[in-house]
C-alpha cells in the first residue's frame, strides 16, 4: 500500500486508466451524510480528487463550486477536458499538505480516501498533521471538513482529535461497503462491512468528551 503515497505511482495510474473511478463509496452511498452536512451554496474543496465521480455527481444534485485538486498533473489535465463545459468546477495540481488558498477560503474540504492515501507515504505522521493544519487554516470559522476513510476510530481520531492544534469537534458515522450481493450486506456494527465518515466541525456547539 506504499505506492499509494508516491505521486508517481497515481501519474502512472491515471496515464493507464484514465477512466473514472471511485474509492470506497459513490456518491450515492454517503449523499444523505453530504446533503446534512454540506449546503449546496457553499464553497467546497475536494481534495485528492483523483478521476471519482463525486464532484460530479454533486453538481448534478446541486452543489455548483468546488475546486478539485489532486497532486497528479496527469489526471487534472484529464479532469480540466473532461469537465470543461462545467466552468465552475474548477482543477489544480496541489499536495493537500501544502495549499495554495487564502485562510478561510472554504465553507467544506472533503476527503474521500485522501488521509489513507496521505497515511501510506513516507513521514505519513507529520504528513497528516500538515494536511489537518492546512485544511485547518483555509476553513471558514464556521467549516467542515469531511472525511470518508476505511480507517477505525481507534486510529483514525488519533490524528483528528487535537484540539490544541484543530479548532473542530469530530463526530463519527458509518455507512456501509458497496457490495455486489444485496444477501450479503453485512450489519453497520460489522467493522469490516463499513467505511467511516469523520465529520470535524469548525465552530461547533458540541462538547465531546
Amino acid at each position: 500500500m506504499a505506492q499509494y503515497g508516491k505521486t508517481s505511482y497515481w501519474d502512472e495510474r491515471y496515464t493507464k486508466d484514465p477512466e473514472p473511478f471511485d474509492w470506497y463509496q459513490r456518491y450515492s452511498g454517503i449523499r444523505d451524510f453530504i446533503n446534512q452536512y454540506v449546503k449546496r451554496e457553499d464553497v467546497i474543496l475536494m481534495a485528492g480528487a483523483g478521476n471519482s465521480r463525486l464532484t460530479e455527481d454533486m453538481f448534478e444534485d446541486g452543489y455548483s463550486t468546488i475546486t478539485n485538486i489532486d497532486v497528479s498533473r496527469v489526471v487534472i489535465d484529464q479532469q480540466i477536458e473532461r469537465y470543461k463545459d462545467k466552468p465552475t468546477l474548477q482543477w489544480q495540481q496541489m499536495n493537500v499538505t501544502a495549499l495554495d488558498f487564502p485562510d478561510e477560503t472554504f465553507d467544506v474540504v472533503i476527503a474521500k480516501a485522501t488521509l489513507d492515501a496521505v497515511l501510506c507515504g513516507e513521514g505519513s505522521t507529520a504528513n497528516v498533521a500538515k494536511f489537518c493544519s492546512e485544511v485547518s487554516r483555509v476553513l471558514k470559522p464556521t467549516g467542515v471538513f469531511f472525511i470518508v476513510s476505511y480507517g477505525v476510530p481507534d486510529n483514525r481520531l488519533n490524528y483528528l482529535e487535537k484540539e490544541d492544534l484543530y479548532s473542530w469537534n469530530v463526530s463519527v458515522h458509518t455507512v456501509p461497503k458497496p457490495t455486489v450481493s444485496a444477501a450479503a450486506v453485512p450489519s453497520a456494527e460489522d467493522a469490516n462491512g463499513v467505511h467511516y465518515i469523520y465529520i470535524c466541525s469548525k465552530g461547533g456547539t458540541a462538547e465531546e468528551g
